[in-house]
């Protein structure tokens, strides 16, 4: 990712985080969270089969983690990951970006072996 963009360090780690998420990811979720008033809730982040390349990823609120989910907290965000996934996200980032031609969720994988031109699916 770019190198103005700024780490959030997890607050409880095992092995380490699977996944990292910017600053920017973590206000943009704290406000989403609540302005939906979903105090508690977390985000889910893993993969699901389907688009034109084999995967695409999941990202969605849930109210509590799966009994077997790996749970990392960046700044207050809770991260709920199937531990089945993280061979494929394994050294993810996850960042959020508003800019003039549109705004959202990015993530950089180094997983991706190829990813198709639409930028939603990928192969691993």
């Amino acid at each position: 990712m770019e190198s103005g963009n700024v780490w959030t360090t997890p607050e409880t780690v095992a092995d380490g985080p699977a996944v990292r998420l910017t600053e920017g990811a973590v206000g943009h979720i704290l406000r989403m969270l609540a302005e939906n008033k979903m105090d508690g809730f977390g985000l889910r982040f893993g993969i699901q089969g389907g688009g034109c390349s084999g995967y695409s990823y999941q990202l969605e609120f849930e109210e509590a983690p799966q009994p077997e989910d790996e749970v990392f907290t960046f700044g207050g965000v809770r991260v709920f990951l199937n531990p089945l996934h993280r061979q494929y996200l394994q050294g993810s980032a996850v960042d959020y970006r508003d800019e003039l031609i549109g705004a959202g969720f990015h993530i950089e994988n180094p997983n991706v072996k190829r990813s198709c031109g639409c930028g939603t699916s990928f192969d691993v």
